[in-house]
């Protein structure tokens, strides 16, 4: 949702040091940061929400080798969701292709799953373009709008499409859940990172997911949600669990905007009863939050 002339949105999520949900906070648990400067709140309900669920998944032959792995454990995110909860399906190569509408019939999104096409082929991988177009696709919704993204990651457009997709991204209340593929090819390039520092300069393919990494991060830094980068097929369960949790269970609060028509970058802080930042940067933070950077003002 953009910022209007009510209040802006800000959906969070609280999670523990074990990855559980933190219920029972007030309004009084909250602060928030417009630029750096505390803003009040002029909202705030904690809510269990229907939400809308579009899951986007590459079809490369990369993706293909591994498939197996994250499709056997999709079932923990749709567990994991309510009866009301809406769930979709594209999958993209050079472009994005519906293949599921939004229906709260989870079994027919495993059974979407099961029959997806893979590519043979290595392909022009347009993955910044297909997440823009999938963000016209989303309707709105009275809950929570998000993406779930099942990727490598890896993208053939010139730069200026990334740049593209951000400035469409600040515009939107759409949280992104981005989960890493790539097999072998990911940690080969973990590895190297690792080895001594008179090591071989990194080859391109390490180059690419070194950049896909970070591309993965920010989507879902930006919007609240969260990347992941499953080492082992055993990964993925647990992470399911977290974004399902994540999706149904939220916060939301509410500041009035600025008017200036810039970007504003935005800092959820959870306090203790002293006042106190739980989720500080310094040291171990107590608390993890998922909410949105920032929002686009509207102009004067």
């Amino acid at each position: 949702m953009e910022a209007t002339t009510a209040f802006v949105k800000v959906d969070a999520s609280v999670f523990d040091n074990r990855g559980n949900f933190v219920g029972g906070l007030a309004r009084g648990n909250f602060r928030i940061l417009d630029s750096g400067t505390e803003q009040p709140i002029e909202f705030f309900t904690p809510v269990e929400a229907p939400a809308q669920i579009l899951v986007m998944i590459e079809t490369s032959p990369a993706v293909y080798l591994i498939h197996n792995q994250h499709l056997s454990a999709a079932f923990a995110l749709l567990d994991g969701l309510a009866a009301d909860d809406e769930v979709a399906l594209v999958t993209y190569d050079q472009a994005p292709r519906a293949i599921l509408t939004f229906t709260p019939d989870k079994s027919a999104l495993l059974a979407a799953l099961g029959g997806v096409q893979y590519t043979i082929g290595m392909d022009d991988l347009n993955f910044y373009d297909s997440v823009s177009g999938v963000l016209d696709w989303l309707g709105p919704a009275t809950g929570k709008r998000a993406l779930v993204l099942l990727t490598t990651g890896l993208d053939s457009s010139p730069p200026a499409h990334w740049d593209a997709l951000v400035r469409k991204l600040r515009g939107q209340d759409v949280v992104i859940f981005s989960v890493a593929l790539g097999g072998a090819l990911r940690g080969e390039k973990t590895r190297k990172s690792k080895s001594r520092k008179d090591a071989p300069p990194q080859s391109a393919s390490a180059i690419a997911f070194a950049h896909a990494d970070n591309a993965l991060r920010t989507l879902a830094t930006m919007t609240g949600g969260r990347a992941y980068f499953p080492e082992s097929e055993k990964d993925f369960v647990p992470m399911y669990h977290e974004i399902a949790s994540a999706l149904r269970h939220e916060y939301v609060l509410g500041i009035a905007p600025a008017h200036d028509g810039q970007f504003h970058a935005l800092t959820v802080e959870v306090l203790d009863a002293n006042g106190r930042p739980m989720n500080a940067p310094a040291g171990k933070p107590e608390v993890r939050v998922l909410a949105r950077e920032g929002y686009l003002a509207p102009g004067p």
